[in-house]
């Protein structure tokens, strides 16, 4: 059975799981010298983006998956199971660890190293090797779709121009933004630091202060273009400028809130794949979440014309993968290579995820 304290140093690497604007969305609890128990929530109830939870329940499995391969590092298997009777807006997930023989999992050295990077990379092209390595990655039940060319990027980066344009102009997604950056920072344990959101110093300094109240983002974005320098910074160039884009697509349809944490564990089976590869990754969810309200039929706001946006976006979306509407979609991002980026989120103390039981 691990000691305590071995317990401790694989949650200490665990906690570096992805999960959605760094909202870490799950507290530890040591029940026992051979488990642990991951009480997780949701966001659903302020965030638009975690759309019935989907988002949390996707960063749940890649947490697990975390723990699996940190526990290899440590001479440990990991098995895990959700708790009877446990609803998915708080999920409790019980994790048993018993020795093992095996060596640690190859990705066990690149937990820590795996970062977001929202700035433009090269542009080189992924090898056939490189993406046979990542598609493998996510596991058979998951097919994993490229788009590298010219072509195909622009097309990318057109749909996240259209797509970042109902981002920041949606009401619902105003307090979202106004929480989630640590303005001024370089890091962050609970939010995205400013100097990680991929924006120049003058537009950062824009940005928090149109911020500040919604009219001035209703006035900046009718009158002075306010959504045409975000978009082109954080949207359009780096959609441009990288070596492809990634489709993560389910074999099955997503149904119970399960199918979405045994996506989460693809998902960052392929995250720290790409890291050992030298490559680093930016997630692109909003098309995905905005197509989850779209196909579930699902309002994203109130406010006039979003919905009728968000249609087309998900029509446009399709097009470019070649799906079909009921085709399930969980995850998209970008890859390339560039030099690591001197800005991060952080995550808050393993002190701090324990509940009061497990101190």
């Amino acid at each position: 059975m691990p000691e305590r304290e071995v317990l401790l140093k694989i949650l200490d690497l665990a906690r570096w799981a992805p999960s959605g604007d760094n909202t870490q969305p799950w507290r530890f609890e040591l029940a026992g010298d051979d488990r642990i128990l991951v009480h997780g929530h949701d966001t659903r109830e302020w965030c638009v983006y975690d759309f019935r939870g989907h988002a949390s329940h996707i960063a749940h499995g890649a947490l697990l998956e975390t723990l699996r391969i940190a526990a290899s590092g440590h001479g440990y298997d990991v098995s895990w199971r959700l708790l009877p009777e446990s609803p998915d807006s708080s999920p409790v997930y019980e994790v048993g660890f018993t020795r093992s023989e095996l060596p640690a999992d190859p990705l066990f050295r690149c937990i820590e190293n795996r970062v977001v990077q929202r700035r433009p990379m090269r542009t080189r092209p992924l090898s056939d090797e490189e993406m046979r390595v990542l598609a493998a990655a996510a596991g058979s039940d998951y097919r994993v779709q490229f788009f590298g060319s010219l072509g195909k990027r622009l097309a990318a980066a057109r749909l996240l121009w259209k797509s970042a344009y109902i981002r920041l102009t949606c009401p619902e997604a105003y307090e979202v933004h106004r929480r989630i950056i640590e303005w001024g920072a370089r890091f962050s344990d609970d939010r995205i630091p400013e100097q990680a959101v991929g924006v120049d110093f003058l537009t950062a300094r824009l940005m928090q202060w149109v911020l500040g109240s919604w009219r001035r983002v209703l006035f900046f974005n009718r009158y002075l273009a306010g959504t045409v320098l975000p978009r082109l910074q954080l949207d359009l160039l780096p959609g441009v400028r990288c070596a492809a884009h990634v489709a993560l697509r389910p074999r099955k349809s997503l149904h119970s809130h399960l199918d979405y944490v045994h996506a989460g564990v693809a998902l960052q089976r392929l995250w720290l794949t790409a890291t050992s590869l030298g490559l680093h990754l930016q997630p692109q969810m909003t098309p995905v979440i905005f197509r989850w309200y779209c196909r579930a039929g699902a309002s994203l706001s109130a406010s006039a014309g979003l919905d009728g946006r968000v249609r087309d976006l998900a029509r446009q979306f399709e097009t470019l993968a070649d799906m079909q509407e009921d085709e399930p979609l969980c995850f998209f991002c970008r890859v390339g290579e560039s030099s690591a980026p001197k800005s991060r989120s952080l995550r808050k103390t393993v002190r701090d995820l324990l509940t009061d039981g497990g101190r």
